[in-house]
């Protein structure tokens, strides 16, 4: 019995430095209705989120259109990069994960955020087992998670994802047999 995940990076958000609290944009919003329209197609059994309010926002027309709760899962938030705003993300980005162990003061290493994201993912799969779940997170942890069960997907792979960016990973238990990109912005 196959479970699917479908993990879904959030919509273009309005920068600020609260992480929490940052919103979509208004291209994030349209965006977002497109994501609804994508994964109404789904039979979709529950949503999962980051507490983050841009990736429950870019769910939150599925909830209702389905009627269904989002069930706020916090290890599904995104990586902390440092204790205060790096000069070059990038750059930042690359070395992280050029050392799965490096961190900057205050961050994560690549190392502790994939544990983090991957403990949660299969806490999903097995509470889940079988169902359809859609799980509104971050780019940089969706791939630290995706990478766990496939290395190919990688700090290259992250440079081509797009905001918002929907992928369906097949599991057999906790074995990931298939990934399939189902939309992206750079389809629009």
């Amino acid at each position: 019995m196959n479970t699917f995940l479908y993990f879904v990076r959030h919509a273009d958000s309005t920068y600020t430095p609260d992480e929490w609290n940052r919103p979509l944009s208004d291209q994030g919003i349209n965006d977002a209705s497109l994501v609804v329209e994508r994964l109404k197609l789904e039979n979709v059994d529950y949503i999962v989120s980051s507490p983050y309010k841009r990736a429950i926002q870019t769910v939150e027309g599925l909830a209702v259109l389905l009627d269904c709760e989002i069930q706020i899962i916090n290890e599904f938030k995104e990586r902390k990069i440092a204790d205060k705003p790096v000069v070059d993300f990038n750059k930042t980005i690359k070395k992280l994960w050029s050392d799965q162990e490096y961190s900057i003061h205050g961050g994560e290493s690549n190392q502790n955020a994939q544990e983090r994201g991957v403990k949660a993912t299969i806490k999903v799969l097995q509470q889940y087992k079988g169902k359809n779940i859609v799980i509104a997170t971050h780019g940089n942890l969706m791939v630290l998670i995706m990478n766990y069960f496939n290395k190919r997907y990688d700090y290259e792979f992250w440079q081509k994802l797009s905001m918002p960016d929907i992928y369906r990973l097949t599991f057999e238990g906790t074995e990931l047999k298939e990934v399939n990109r189902l939309w992206s912005n750079n389809y629009s």
